[in-house]
């Protein structure tokens, strides 16, 4: 899910109908360069991530900016991805938890959380950056989606996280905080999206049920809406660079989004600043969400 100023105050005070000014007191608030940069705000905390594939992962600025908060910070990804890819930027760190692990496996969740638990005792931050659809069923027509497709992308993109959640809950005490990725296109049409646009909704509905069960727990669980941005997943979506190319035309704030804007936000989650926030689509996209209809200038 800003900035600095100076203040100066003149007061009056009416004695016998004379009015006495006092004298002007310039008083300047010393702040950071940007306020946005809390360090500490995490501090003491301890946060798994789910999901990061390169440096260029919203996973990863998530995870980067938890650690800039105080996070200790630990990753699960694909197996091929770990030593290439996930031990590099989990060093850069100094992450020492890194684990393999198959999403469409019941078992190897387990065995993640069971680890990180013997390692690490309880966890404070889950974030689910997971999913994935066939290129094939993203590059035709929704209606010709194939049932092992469809199968494919909910187990992957969605079960997962209710997977997650289950195994993360006994350890995760009052005020933890899970949070997912989704899309706009899990309520809007979005050419190419296909498949991966239902799975998002349903994703987006796992989020709500989730957040009722665990509620109770005192745990939040979240998603956030982030606008394209330039990630290894996006661009299997075909089309995709036209529509980033013109998203910045039309968009309210006239701009990119950032895996650094999105960070931002997962920040604001995972602390106590969202102590009752829990159940909700929180939407990075610069607001084209609230578009009717989108018109460059």
């Amino acid at each position: 899910m800003d900035h600095p100023a100076a203040a100066t105050s003149a007061a009056a005070v009416e004695t016998a109908a004379v009015v006495v000014a006092k004298p002007r007191v310039a008083r300047r608030l010393t702040r950071p360069a940007d306020d946005c940069d809390r360090k500490g705000l995490l501090e003491g905390k301890k946060a798994l991530v789910f999901g990061v594939a390169n440096d260029h992962s919203i996973a990863w600025g998530i995870a980067k900016a938890l650690y800039d908060q105080g996070a200790e910070v630990g990753f699960s990804s694909m197996a091929s991805l770990i030593k290439r890819r996930v031990r590099p930027l989990a060093a850069s760190i100094g992450s020492t938890f890194v684990e393999a692990c198959d999403v469409r496996d019941d078992d190897e969740i387990r065995k993640v959380f069971e680890r990180w638990h013997a390692r690490k005792g309880d966890l404070d931050i889950l974030v689910h950056a997971v999913a994935y659809a066939e290129k094939e069923d993203l590059a035709g027509h929704f209606a010709d989606t194939s049932r092992d497709g469809f199968h494919t992308a909910f187990d992957i993109s969605v079960y997962s996280l209710i997977a997650m959640a289950r195994e993360a809950r006994p350890y995760m005490k009052p005020g933890s905080s899970i949070m997912t990725m989704t899309y706009y296109g899990a309520e809007k049409v979005v050419p190419h999206y296909n498949v991966m646009g239902v799975a998002k909704a349903a994703l987006e509905a796992s989020t709500r049920y989730l957040a009722a069960d665990l509620g109770p727990s005192g745990i939040r669980v979240n998603a956030i809406s982030a606008g394209p941005i330039r990630t290894l997943s996006a661009h299997g979506i075909a089309g995709f660079k036209t529509m980033y190319g013109a998203f910045k035309d039309v968009t309210p704030l006239r701009a990119h989004i950032t895996i650094e804007d999105v960070a931002g936000t997962a920040v604001y989650l995972a602390s106590s600043l969202s102590g009752q926030t829990t159940g909700e689509v929180i939407y990075v996209d610069g607001g084209f969400n609230i578009l009717g209809l989108p018109v460059a200038e």
